[in-house]
């Protein structure tokens, strides 16, 4: 009987590159779904599969109570693990593997795609020439502009990398703290996370999302910067409260906010932030790069085939069999 994958990752599924070869060699039988799925469908789908190769599906302790021990690997696409249960993972023996160090480059450009829109006002001119207008608006220089980054991981890394190839001084905050990387860049350290919103003109987050980091950004860390700031998170749609923002966005206290995360994916076609004036909301399409997309399939791909078939690296989140070193 072949082993039986739950497939739900859309860019896996959409992107051309090997991995859509190497999945078909193996002989599973592949269950496809268009992700990220919500703990309802995820409920009706579980007890039927070996393996998941998930994206941000709702893997909560009733999934994972469900899928029973015929569930023996999860392999996550990507390196966000907030929708995993895995704490549960954990108590049923069951390996999370996900895909460190594939996207953040990716994320890093795309961090930037975002920020130059918003301070040099790009997409209200493009709108405007669009319908044959000359629209004009006055934007800004990123030159010498202060960024703060929340997290000091391999994204928060390249962020500070291009930042100091716009000749932005550039501020940090994080447990983790790289010091050859602070040393190169000239980064600024802060003990505090409200040290950090008071010193810049942008924020842009780059950790991971826990309870301690729900709503990190709200209303009285925003009420540090000064007015006219900008907020760009390409982390998590939870690192922002969304209502604190709209209310910035409104008062004028920030200049802009660009997103590529919400904290509901696909958002509600009424949600206020998608038509704001002064925000920009991509898709989650941060890490959807031709070069990028192939990196982390591949990745997710093969820590699946080796834990199944018990060879080659893998790379496991929840300590459940032995990881490579990443």
């Amino acid at each position: 009987m072949p082993t039986r994958v739950l497939l739900t990752t859309c860019s896996f599924q959409d992107t051309p590159g090997p991995h859509h070869a190497l999945l078909e060699s193996k002989g599973f039988e592949i269950v496809r779904e268009r992700g990220p799925l919500p703990e309802s469908r995820m409920l009706e789908l579980a007890g039927d599969f070996d393996a998941f190769l998930c994206g941000d599906d709702a893997i909560t302790r009733a999934v994972l109570e469900k899928c029973g021990p015929r569930l023996r690997v999860i392999s996550k696409y990507g390196i966000g693990l907030d929708k995993i249960d895995i704490a549960t993972t954990k108590e049923m023996g069951i390996p999370v593997m996900f895909t460190p160090g594939v996207n953040h480059t990716t994320v890093a450009e795309h961090t930037f795609a975002l920020l130059l829109a918003l301070t040099k006002n790009l997409i209200p001119s493009v709108d405007a020439t669009r319908k044959g207008q000359w629209y004009r608006p006055t934007g800004h220089e990123l030159w010498q502009k202060k960024i703060g980054l929340i997290g000091m991981g391999r994204i928060g890394q390249e962020v500070a990398r291009r930042a100091y190839g716009f000749d932005m001084e550039i501020h940090g905050f994080g447990n983790f703290w790289p010091q050859p990387i602070a040393d190169q860049f000239k980064i600024i350290r802060h003990d505090s996370v409200e040290s950090l919103f008071s010193a810049v003109d942008i924020i842009s987050p780059h950790t991971k999302l826990t309870p301690a980091t729900h709503h990190l950004i709200n209303a009285e860390r925003i009420a540090l910067m000064k007015p006219g700031s900008w907020i760009v998170n390409t982390g998590r749609g939870e690192l922002t409260d969304p209502t604190a923002i709209l209310a910035a966005l409104d008062s004028g206290h920030l200049a802009g906010y660009g997103t590529d995360v919400m904290e509901q994916e696909p958002p509600a076609s009424d949600d206020p932030l998608l038509s704001h004036p002064k925000a920009i909301v991509t898709a989650h399409i941060g890490s959807r790069t031709f070069e990028s997309v192939p990196r982390q399939a591949m990745k997710a791909l093969q820590n699946l085939i080796h834990f199944l078939e018990g060879s080659g690296e893998v790379f496991c989140a929840n300590g459940i069999v032995p990881s490579a070193d990443f």
